[in-house]
């Protein structure tokens, strides 16, 4: 088997595809032939050791893949094999085989190409999750959201996302070439916060009120200076730290306009917490995958993979994605998905 492995934390570029140990099948499991696979910025961290969880060594990094499934442990009962699907891992996408738990596998719809469903298992489900559940941003209809990092990949799928339940959505952006992509995803109105500081367009085209609702992948000053144009009552969701700096929150902003601050790990519900609770979720997470394929065949959703990489280029794949210049998800293809796309 031909992957990434990592024998000791290191640098992403310090890491070179080699032959790999093909995993074995554990129950509950289902082996996939991978055909793409996501790369982010917290794949970087993970493979440095510097991520909240830490795989034991060796491991093939890649916490999420798409493929077909070429076997199945007697355990599994909703899959079969050759269903194309999706599925959260691990870790182990970077490679052409992986294996996940049928819980965290998802069936995938058969007008949606590989490359682009790579999109659902991490950009969608987390931006739905934020936006729709109770405990979290609770979206509503009529609302403002407002949307950071709007041609990224979370910022794309919240933007879309946004706009089926309703709201006016104001995202910010870092280029012209940016506030385009954001308009054609949907985004009411566009804002390159390299022109000046986003809060005064905020309140102006919220009439002074701000947003009900603010998305932030990004974190450090944006978080603040989103603070300062949030409405009384509205909810703030820190989604990651792409900036590079992990905000302190002054708790005094918080009390005078009623601001809720909410988080999301979207991994607890996948597996990834000390307690695995991955099988309590998995109704819901299914549910929620569901939703979201159900919105892509109606339209409603229009997956954005910037760029694609063959496995064996996966460090170019990196460098767009550590070096911010990607404008949606970053692809990693292989088998039949690499030889149709001429990768």
């Amino acid at each position: 088997m031909r992957g990434v492995l990592v024998t000791e934390w290191t640098e992403f570029e310090d890491l070179r595809l080699t032959d790999c140990p093909v995993p074995e099948l554990a129950p509950g499991q289902v082996r996939i032939k991978t055909q793409a696979a996501g790369v982010s910025f917290a794949t970087s961290l993970m493979v440095a050791g510097r991520y909240q969880r830490k795989p034991p060594l060796p491991f093939v990094p890649g916490t999420e893949a798409v493929g077909i499934v070429t076997e199945v442990s007697p355990e599994v009962e909703r899959l079969r094999v050759g269903d194309r699907v999706a599925a959260v891992l691990d870790w182990g996408g970077l490679a052409n085989e992986t294996v996940a738990f049928e819980v965290n596998t998802f069936p995938i719809p058969d007008g949606l190409e590989f490359y682009r469903a790579i999109c659902f298992t991490n950009s969608y489900s987390t931006s739905c999750a934020a936006l729709t559940w109770d405990h979290l941003l609770n979206l509503k209809s009529g609302e403002t959201l407002l949307v950071h990092g709007g041609a990224g990949g979370v910022g794309i799928a919240a933007i879309e996302i946004g706009k089926i339940l309703g709201a006016t959505v104001i995202a910010t952006v870092g280029s012209d070439e940016k506030i385009a992509i954001a308009k054609e995803h949907g985004a009411d109105h566009v804002i390159n916060y390299r022109e000046g500081p986003f809060r005064e367009k905020v309140l102006e085209i919220t009439g002074g009120r701000g947003a009900n609702a603010i998305y932030d992948p990004v974190g450090g000053e944006v978080f603040e200076q989103s603070l300062r144009c949030i409405a009384p009552e509205g909810r703030i969701m820190p989604v990651g730290f792409a900036g590079g700096t992990i905000q302190q929150i002054p708790a005094n902003l918080l009390l005078v306009k009623n601001v809720s601050v909410v988080g999301l790990n979207m991994g607890y519900y996948f597996g990834w917490s000390p307690d695995d609770v991955r099988h309590e979720y998995g109704p819901r997470m299914q549910a929620l995958l569901a939703q979201l394929f159900t919105w892509f065949e109606e339209g409603k959703l229009n997956p954005r993979v910037s760029d694609i990489f063959a496995l064996d280029d996966f460090q170019d794949a990196m460098a767009v994605v550590l070096g911010r210049r990607s404008k949606g998800r970053v692809a990693v293809v292989m088998n039949e998905e690499a030889e149709r796309l001429g990768k």
